[in-house]
């Protein structure tokens, strides 16, 4: 107690001790038993009892104590020590990463739920177990840590019964420089891949979402197509909707691309949609979206359509005139009020962007045979583009040629230097149907009939140019006739897909010329195309 004897004895008890209770037990005889009491710097736990002679007389009292103040600071400790662990356990638990532990002899002692979700190992198949309890192939990188006293990072293994494909990152646990275990982090690297995938696809979308071309990729010299870019020029300044207009393979897409770049809106998304490539039943849905739950199967929170993902930027509506006419009147609204409703919504959205069509077909006949909406047309037509067939451009073919080689030089990893004199006058004399498109895929096509050394494109090097169909030697047309035990619709979808392909090399790769032939729609062929894979 640090109060010599001399200065306790004969006093009153209070006087001594004033926050003791034992003159109280004097007077009451009542004991009081286990008793935390305060004294100066220490704790102690003391028991007060009467003292009674023979009679029962209480004749004095005494107290019995013990100095607890030690215990009591280790049951603070241990106290702030649970706290502790429990903390850290709940941080372990709230991360993503799969985390395990184990002491130093390499037994299993702590475990997250991220890990159980990894390896599909519940803390009883792994607590008290061996570190390589969770391995399917590879070395424990807890022993190799425990056996080196070095960290490691990132080494691959499989772990589980699924064998999950992971990276693991592994360190010591030291105390007092004594390694006392070794902590595991372990990455999924199945997930690493989707992330990998997703920003893919992202910059797959990035790509999908910006104009790539502009005014300087469009080759020619000729007065026809240096007029109708500065008629593009002047038009992308503004937010008037343009209608492209010319034959199938003139570069009406690339005049889509350039007047976005050229635009106020260059900055905004570009969204090419292909009208002729899109089923009618998905008009509506494709091009305006549609809410949640629109239909059966639809996507979950669902689908913002065309419009929608080119907010404050640029549609190109390819191929116009293959839009369905209740669609036409959709895509009206949108013009005329700037918004639209989507699939299973009643509110309408409203919506900022430039449309910009493009066709070659004769809208004017479309709308007398009621295929086509005036009033969508004069909407539409606000600002007409006809692009030049390259037969009215033919001056243009010695450029359009330098340019084409070199890109398919890139393409098919070939040094093709040029053109004969020969070939290149062949190519002005022709009709060129195709245009632009048919002249690439001829190129393409010389390119690969040069032979290993040569260099310079000649006239026996490029295919044959102009309607004149190549007659069928004998042994081709009894090929072609010849029955191998095939079902009726097995033999038709073969000679079906034949016809195709020839109608396509026919017109040099013009599919709307391949279509009018077959007198079929574009859509329709389009849906035969993508049916047999054929480009």
């Amino acid at each position: 107690m640090g109060i010599p004897a001399n200065q306790a004895l004969g006093r009153k008890v209070e006087e001594v001790i004033p926050n003791t209770r034992l003159h109280l037990v004097l007077k009451t005889g009542t004991p009081e038993l286990d008793q935390k009491q305060k004294i100066g710097n220490i704790t102690i736990l003391t028991n007060r009892v009467p003292v009674r002679d023979e009679e029962g007389k209480i004749t004095g009292a005494v107290a019995v104590f013990r100095d607890i103040s030690e215990v009591m600071n280790l049951a603070e400790e241990i106290t702030a020590l649970r706290e502790t662990r429990t903390m850290l356990h709940a941080i372990i638990e709230a991360t993503q990463d799969a985390i395990s532990v184990v002491d130093e002899n390499g037994l299993g002692i702590l475990i997250n739920r991220a890990y159980t979700l990894l390896t599909g190992l519940s803390e009883k198949d792994v607590i008290g177990k061996p570190a390589t309890v969770d391995i399917a192939e590879g070395e424990s990188m807890h022993m190799q840590v425990l056996r080196t006293g070095r960290p490691v990072k990132s080494v691959p293994m499989k772990v589980g019964p699924a064998r999950r494909e992971v990276l693991v990152d592994a360190a010591p646990i030291k105390v007092n420089d004594k390694i006392k275990g070794s902590v595991a982090v372990i990455h999924d690297v199945s997930e690493i891949r989707r992330l990998s995938e997703e920003l893919a696809r992202a910059h797959r979308l990035i790509r999908k979402l910006e104009a790539k071309y502009t005014f300087d990729d469009i080759i020619g010299k000729s007065k026809s197509i240096l007029k109708v870019i500065a008629q593009a020029r002047e038009v992308a300044a503004t937010s008037a909707t343009v209608l492209l207009r010319g034959e199938s393979g003139t570069g009406k897409e690339l005049f889509a691309h350039a007047i976005h770049q050229a635009s106020n809106r260059r900055h905004g998304p570009f969204i090419r949609v292909n009208c002729a490539a899109i089923p009618d039943a998905l008009f509506e849905s494709e091009l305006f979206g549609y809410a949640e739950g629109a239909f059966t199967g639809s996507r979950r929170g669902g689908h913002r359509g065309y419009f929608g993902e080119a907010e404050n930027g640029t549609v190109f509506l390819d191929e116009i005139s293959e839009i369905n006419l209740s669609t036409q009147a959709k895509l009206l609204r949108v013009l005329q009020e700037r918004e639209f409703t989507r699939v299973g919504d009643s509110r309408p959205t409203p919506v900022n962007v430039r449309v910009i069509a493009a066709t070659n077909a004769n809208l004017e006949k479309l709308i007398e045979r009621g295929k086509f909406r005036e009033d969508l047309y004069y909407r539409l037509n606000v600002v007409p583009i006809f692009i030049p067939p390259l037969r009215d451009r033919r001056e243009d073919i010695p450029l359009l040629v330098d340019f084409l080689l070199r890109k398919l030089n890139q393409e098919y990893g070939r040094n093709v230097t040029g053109i004969s004199e020969e070939a290149l006058l062949r190519l002005k004399n022709h009709h060129w149907p195709g245009n632009v498109r048919e002249l690439e895929n001829v190129l393409g096509r010389a390119i690969i009939n040069l032979r290993p050394g040569e260099r310079l494109i000649e006239t026996n090097h490029l295919p044959p140019l102009g309607p004149a169909k190549k007659e069928m030697t004998e042994e081709e047309r009894k090929s072609a006739i010849s029955y191998g035990g095939e079902s009726l619709a097995d033999l038709h979808e073969k000679w079906e897909r034949q016809i195709l392909a020839e109608a396509l090399s026919f017109t040099g790769g013009n599919r709307t010329r391949a279509a009018q032939l077959l007198k079929i729609s574009i859509r329709n062929l389009y849906l035969k195309l993508r049916k047999y894979q054929l480009s």
